[in-house]
This record gives C-alpha cells, sequence and structure tokens, in this order.
C-alpha cells in the first residue's frame, strides 16, 4: 500500500517572533537540525517517500535546504569532508512543494493539496509536533490504519492546558491503544474539554477527508478554518479513529516549549548531553 505524506509549513510562526520574521520556524534548528528534519526522517523511515510541503510565499529556506547544494558538496569533495558531506545529502524521497494562496487555516492549507494526495491514503503532519520512538510515529499510524481500516488521529494524555489543542471525544474502545470517538473540539475553553485527551499534529487521512472539509467549508462564515472540521464529519460517520502512539513528544511550536524541545534533544544525544551536564554542574544549578 502506498501512502504519501504531507506537512503543513505555511504558518507565520508568530509566537517565535522575532525569528520567525525572516526565518521560517519549521528550520529554527534543535541544535544543529532544523525541526522539518525529524518529520522528514520520521516519514522516510516509515516507507513514505512521496511527500508534498505546503508553504507560503516567505519560506523559499524550506526548499533550498532540500535542495542539493553543488558549490558546497564540491568543497567538501576537494577537502576530503566526507562526513560534512554526508550531513548535506540529500533524501531519498521526492519532496516537493505547494503555496497556500490564502493564509485562512489548516483546513484550507490542506485542500491546497488534493489533486496531490486524491489517490489513497495519506499522513499528514504538522512540524510543531516531533516524536521520537523506537517504531516512527507514521508507521504506527500506517498499522493501526491497516488494522482498523478509519482514518486515524494520533493522540496523547494530556495533563496540563489543553485549550491550545483539537481535544477528542472518545466513546468506545477499539482495541488497547484505539479509540472510536464522537467527534473533537478545537482549543476548547477551560471547563468545556470533553477529555484530557489531545491531538497531536499527525493525521492520517483517507481521500473522503477532502469532501467532508469541503461540505463544512459552504456554511463555514469566518476565520480560519481548521482540519477538524472535516474531522468532526467523518466522526459522525464513525470513520476516525485516535490512536494513542507510543513515544517522547516534544513541541516546538512556542518560544518555552522550543527551548525545552532543545534541551530534551540533547538529553538524547550524548555529545550533547555530557555538554549540558557540565554546563549545570560548573554552574551549580540544581537548585535553580
Amino acid at each position: 500500500m502506498k501512502i504519501k505524506g504531507v506537512i503543513v509549513a505555511a504558518g507565520y510562526g508568530t509566537r517565535l517572533l522575532p525569528a520567525t520574521k525572516t526565518l521560517p520556524k519549521e528550520m529554527l534548528p534543535l541544535v544543529d537540525t532544523p525541526s522539518i528534519d525529524f518529520i522528514i526522517k520520521e516519514f522516510i523511515e516509515s516507507g513514505i517517500k512521496d511527500i508534498l510541503i505546503i508553504t507560503h510565499r516567505k519560506k523559499k529556506a524550506l526548499e533550498d535546504y532540500f535542495d542539493r547544494d553543488p558549490e558546497l558538496e564540491k568543497v567538501f569533495i576537494e577537502n576530503g569532508k566526507i562526513k560534512e558531506l554526508e550531513k548535506i545529502k540529500p533524501y531519498d524521497a521526492n519532496i516537493v512543494f505547494t503555496r497556500q494562496k490564502v493564509m485562512n487555516g489548516t483546513g484550507n492549507a490542506l485542500l491546497e493539496a488534493e489533486s496531490w494526495l486524491s489517490e489513497g491514503p495519506f499522513v499528514m503532519a504538522y512540524p510543531d509536533d516531533i516524536v521520537f520512538s523506537e517504531k516512527p510515529l507514521a508507521l504506527q499510524m500506517i498499522e493501526a490504519y491497516q488494522k482498523h481500516q478509519k482514518s486515524i488521529l494520533a493522540v496523547m494524555s494530556f495533563p496540563g492546558d489543553v485549550s491550545r489543542y483539537g481535544v477528542i471525544d472518545p466513546f468506545k474502545k477499539l482495541d488497547e491503544k484505539t479509540y472510536q470517538i464522537k467527534g473533537i473540539v478545537e482549543k476548547p475553553k477551560p471547563g468545556k474539554e470533553p477529555s484530557r485527551m489531545i491531538s497531536i499534529g499527525r493525521y492520517l487521512f483517507e481521500p473522503s477527508i477532502f469532501e467532508k472539509l469541503k461540505t463544512r467549508l459552504v456554511n463555514h462564515e469566518k476565520g480560519e478554518f481548521y482540519v477538524t472540521e472535516g474531522i468532526e464529519e467523518l466522526a459522525l460517520e464513525e470513520k476516525v479513529a485516535a490512536y494513542e502512539f507510543t513515544g517522547k513528544r516534544i513541541d516546538t511550536g512556542q518560544a518555552e516549549a522550543f527551548f525545552e524541545a532543545v534541551l530534551e534533544y540533547s538529553l538524547m544525544r550524548p555529545d550533547l548531553k555530557k555538554v549540558l551536564c557540565n554546563f549545570i554542574k560548573e554552574r551549580n544549578l540544581y537548585d535553580c
């Protein structure tokens, strides 16, 4: 079964200003690796080789990043810097780009990609959410889809404020990790959330999502048009399930969370963990 991937990377990134005034937030690095790079690797390790990235006109740096750099390659070859050459080697994947013409929400962005994604199931990602796991998150979702033959939302139990997220309304278990859902509430007001289970930025959709989005778009009056509108339509027909994934999720969508993400990633790498631990010891920061 061939599954494509799509990354919605058209947002302004206002929560990370001023850095994102000129630099796409997806290019902000966890130390030395742009955040979007982790999503691409997840897709490829899950067997997804056709990947569409939805951007806007100020994000050409994303296209440049995934392109070849012949001049730099030549410099590394001439100087025998093989390790450095490997770091800039293009991925073995078909990575293409399109632009969201009107910045009007994630539902609008996904509709821009309909012609490219209409032939079969696809995994959709928001680059704000990075998940580290032994089995790539997209592969976990593909396996859940193969088992239940429904669109799949990646979800997790969240103890904190869920008002920034889409919160699912589950009503029965399909298996140990998968729930049938009644619907999803986008950014609920405190006390109005249907559960503590949030949908993170990873979805596996069948092409029927496009018709569901169009159905909702007809009566959409103003404001951003979210992909959750289509999910609600799928839920009415019991064609979408929530999968409680395995892995560690880090959020890069706002300044404080991004800083935590850098620290978390540093602790995962032995070379960086040593630097971080020495920094803490030398400054006696244990009681801060």
